[in-house]
């Protein structure tokens, strides 16, 4: 027999896929947030027991900083999701981005955070971006490819190229 998700059980298995990808036990969840989200409440939501309401899921975004729509179930395409990497990507430490100031770390943290929420990544600590990425982001700061990659490595910002 097919049983299909209650709307609270899609929410909620969205909820504890980005907490696990945050790294971070229920129990973690409640320390970090002084309290405010029990442990057994935010288990509650993520077996789809208990209801959300609009204030607390935008409340979670913001403990998880991510945008509120990652939360709500997406529509099935049918479609399988595109997982190969080409080859010459790189992978970025996103903390070390957060100590970077001026307009090109905008343009680093605007654009690495959309690729987080295309690929519904949030773990916070890395993020692997393609090489086709890699050209864009170096076209938006206007360096060659090689230059900016170079770059990022000497800044401490990304690994060796994958």
């Amino acid at each position: 027999m097919d049983v299909t998700p209650t709307y609270n059980e899609l929410v909620g298995a969205r909820l504890r896929a980005i907490r696990k990808q945050r790294g971070l036990s229920l129990q973690d969840v409640q320390r970090l947030s002084s309290g405010e989200f029990k442990a057994a409440v935010v288990g509650a939501y993520e077996r789809g027991e208990r209801s959300l309401s609009l204030p607390r899921l935008h409340r979670l975004a913001a403990f998880f900083q991510v945008p509120i729509l990652q939360f709500l179930p997406q529509e099935e395409t049918g479609e399988a999701a595109v997982t190969t990497l080409p080859s010459g990507g790189v992978t970025i430490d996103l903390n070390r981005v957060e100590a970077l100031a001026g307009t090109e770390a905008d343009i680093f943290d605007r654009f690495l955070r959309s690729i987080q929420m295309m690929r519904q990544d949030f773990n916070g600590k890395v993020l692997t971006i393609r090489r086709d990425d890699l050209r864009l982001l170096a076209l938006l700061v206007d360096e060659p490819e090689a230059a900016f990659k170079k770059r990022l490595v000497e800044l401490g910002l990304a690994s060796d190229a994958i």
